[in-house]
């Protein structure tokens, strides 16, 4: 049985009809952290709904990452909603950035389902809409703004998802996640701390408590 919660949240308005449909084919799987779920060039037979948790999408390019979007709980993964018309091809990464549950649909129900059930395109509008707002953040981001303004803003989003403030981040993992080098990256907290938008220290990256993140 998928989480009642979340079938009401995200699946409600589609009638009892529809959720019996959904208990029934849905698949839900716990993913561990830093587990990869997708990779390049797979083929992809379901489409995801995360329960709770938080998924990294990205791309690689001589092993740097360029980060697209994270999804959090209750999105999906706009990268695989091509599977549904077409014989799709991943041409994304997706790692898990802390314990998740995932619920998984096949590929193959959901062509019956927007014959069956056209209101569930509303999902997919919705989700699309979402996730096309945060990869034009992330193309704004990595245009227009320096660099340690792109540092300052990874740290208050991972701050954000995790709840955790100060969080653990190696100046290697800042450093593939925006597609530059470990040593760029500690000269840039290195700037950044000496003007007091963050602190370093053994417990990990603390940013003060008026820039709007979530205290752990």
């Amino acid at each position: 049985m998928v989480n009642n919660q979340f079938i009401i949240n995200k699946f409600g308005f589609l009638g009892d009809v529809f959720l019996k449909e959904l208990n029934k084919h849905a698949i839900i799987t716990e993913i561990k952290a830093k587990t990869e779920i997708v990779r390049e060039g797979q083929k992809n037979k379901f489409v995801p709904f995360l329960i709770k948790g938080s998924i990294r999408v990205f791309t690689l390019n001589d092993g740097r990452e360029l980060i697209y979007y994270y999804i959090r709980a209750n999105d999906s993964c706009l990268m695989t909603f091509s599977s549904i018309f077409t014989d799709y091809v991943s041409r994304v990464y997706a790692i898990a950035e802390e314990d998740s549950e995932v619920m998984l649909i096949p590929v193959s129900v959901v062509h019956e389902w927007l014959i069956a059930f056209p209101e569930i395109n509303r999902v997919f509008y919705h989700e699309y809409d979402k996730r096309f707002s945060d990869v034009m953040s992330m193309v704004n981001d990595a245009v227009f703004h320096r660099l340690d303004k792109r540092v300052l803003n990874y740290i208050r989003q991972q701050i954000s998802l995790t709840g955790n403030n100060p969080i653990k981040l190696t100046h290697r993992e800042i450093a593939s996640n925006l597609g530059t080098s470990r040593e760029v990256i500690s000269r840039v907290l290195k700037k950044v701390e000496n003007e007091g938008e963050i602190t370093q220290t053994k417990e990990g990256i603390k940013m003060p408590v008026n820039e709007n993140v979530t205290q752990g």
